[in-house]
């Protein structure tokens, strides 16, 4: 199932950003603003953009939303380089990704369930978000230097990265500024493959931002503790981080995150409404300022 993992090259890469949508649901105000926020920074440093179909959830994706979220972006004003990639279809090179892991070492098989690691003494949740999951507790890894059992094909059972222990990650964010967070503190030992036989998320992410060649990712700001995870793992496969632009949160009249169940702001229900693109791209507020061109990215 695996295929050669050939490495990005370690010379200054030119500028390229990349629109990230996951075909769950209908794309909300909050996926626009993000998603121009990146394009138009992209664009400002004379760079390419992406479009990647992050498809891995097979029991939510579905292809009446991929559709939608392409006519939706379109309608935006919003346009990408060559054809869209889509997730399911680089299965294997996220394959061999978790190979490199495993020789390594930096991953171990998980038999723990959910309920097991919630109801662990001391097991806090990491925080709020999307992402949030709790604390992993390091009685729950297996003693260092164990044998790694074979990774299977397919995978049925959970393996989890080694973050180390008691570790400051830190970043500089275009927007946030900087942002530090301590392993076994602030996060755990995290997914990085389901016994589905799925990626995760953070591996996939790591992936397609290496190969591909993205310079800067441009997400919400409820990814910052993804980012950390992120990190350690492009340094475990040898790559070169991109740099990040976390983007506010838009919220409802209520204050609380946009999310795919607010029907009444996804960008079908406001075209429907008879907005036109200028006028929601006009309620994003001082988005316009934030669409700078990024600096250049590092050798």
């Amino acid at each position: 199932m695996s295929a050669p993992l050939i490495d990005p090259p370690p010379a200054l890469r030119p500028p390229c950003g990349r629109l990230a949508p996951s075909p769950t649901g209908l794309l909300h105000l909050g996926h626009a603003r993000t998603f121009w926020i990146a394009a138009q920074r992209a664009r400002a440093a004379g760079g390419t953009l992406l479009l990647r179909n992050d498809d891995l959830d097979r029991a939510r994706c579905r292809p009446e939303f991929v559709a939608a979220m392409v006519e939706d972006l379109r309608w935006l004003g919003l346009t990408w380089d060559g054809p869209m990639v889509s997730q399911s279809e680089r299965l294997p090179l996220y394959r061999a990704a978790l190979a490199r892991l495993h020789a390594a070492g930096a991953i171990f098989p998980c038999t723990r369930s959910r309920r097991d690691v919630l109801e662990a003494a001391g097991a806090p949740h990491e925080g709020a978000g999307d992402d949030d999951e709790p604390l992993y507790p390091r009685a729950f890894r297996p003693p260092d230097g164990a044998a790694l059992p074979p990774l299977g094909d397919p995978v049925t059972v959970n393996w989890r990265f080694r973050v180390p222990d008691d570790e400051d990650v830190s970043f500089v964010d275009a927007n946030l500024g900087r942002q530090t967070a301590r392993t076994g503190r602030d996060f755990g030992d995290f997914l990085v493959w389901r016994k589905d036989d799925v990626p995760s998320y953070q591996l996939a992410t790591v992936v397609d931002d290496a190969l591909l060649g993205v310079t800067e990712v441009v997400r919400g700001a409820d990814l910052v503790r993804s980012t950390f995870r992120q990190l350690l793992l492009f340094r475990a496969l040898g790559w070169t981080p991109p740099s990040f632009f976390h983007a506010d949160l838009v919220t409802d009249e209520r204050g609380v995150r946009l999310a795919k169940r607010h029907d009444a702001l996804s960008l079908r229900a406001l075209r429907e409404s008879g907005r036109s693109p200028e006028s929601v791209i006009a309620s994003f507020g001082q988005a316009p300022a934030l669409a700078k061109a990024p600096p250049p990215p590092a050798a």
